[in-house]
């Protein structure tokens, strides 16, 4: 089964899903998202119990069961630059089966896949992708579906609601359906088919980075 998974870094991770998922104790999964959360922490908690087989992602440095795994060949891994990555799923949420890109060709990236001269410049064609199940994490939704992402949330989640098959999202704030601006509105209900409230969600923080203040010159009136 393929599954996409919303979030970038630890924002905007479906994190109650994920916990769904692992309670299951369905096998054998490829995932699709960004990176892998962290040990102990969003998708990380998928690889403690090894379910998934296969990641598709651009990024995973932060997680050391990944980096375990992979080397002892039990995971496998299908690296994208993170802009490709996107755009595969934004593909396969609207119906383009592929598309060409100058990124990564004449590289690695580009080995077993077809490439083709445009306008001067070598192109790789890339598969858009589609997902059996997508799980979201939206800021604030409707009764009807409807969503509403929050700053670096919005990254992989909207894209990730229109590609899958069946989407499932989990919402802070659910509200009736009107209570949202439809100016507002980023992810259309059409896609969603399921939700789940979520409304004390915990914000994780992925690398914490403090620094000492420094002693404010006298009489400036700053906090010391």
């Amino acid at each position: 089964m393929l599954i996409m998974a919303g979030g970038f870094g630890l924002c905007g991770v479906p994190e109650q899903l994920i916990l769904a998922i692992r309670d299951s104790g369905v096998k054998n999964l490829t995932v699709v998202s960004n990176n892998c959360g962290i040990d102990g922490v969003g998708l990380g908690l998928l690889l403690d119990t090894k379910q998934i087989k296969k990641m598709v992602s651009s990024y995973v440095g932060e997680n050391k069961t990944f980096a375990q795994q992979y080397l002892a060949g039990e995971l496998e891994i299908e690296f994208n630059p993170q802009g490709t990555l996107a755009e595969r799923i934004r593909a396969g949420g609207a119906g383009i089966p592929a598309f060409f890109t100058r990124t990564g060709a004449g590289t690695q990236i580009a080995e077993g896949k077809e490439q083709r001269q445009i306008d001067g410049g070598l192109y790789v064609m890339e598969r858009g992708l589609v997902a059996d199940l997508s799980i979201v994490h939206a800021w604030m939704g409707d009764t009807e579906g409807n969503l509403v992402y929050r700053k670096t949330a919005r990254n992989f989640n909207p894209m990730m609601a229109t590609a899958g098959k069946v989407t499932v999202a989990e919402i802070e704030h659910l509200v009736q359906p009107g209570d949202i601006n439809p100016d507002h509105i980023i992810t259309p209900g059409v896609y969603v088919k399921r939700l789940v409230h979520v409304p004390n969600a915990v914000k994780h923080i992925e690398q914490r980075t403090v620094r000492k203040r420094t002693a404010a010159p006298a009489g400036t009136g700053e906090e010391v």
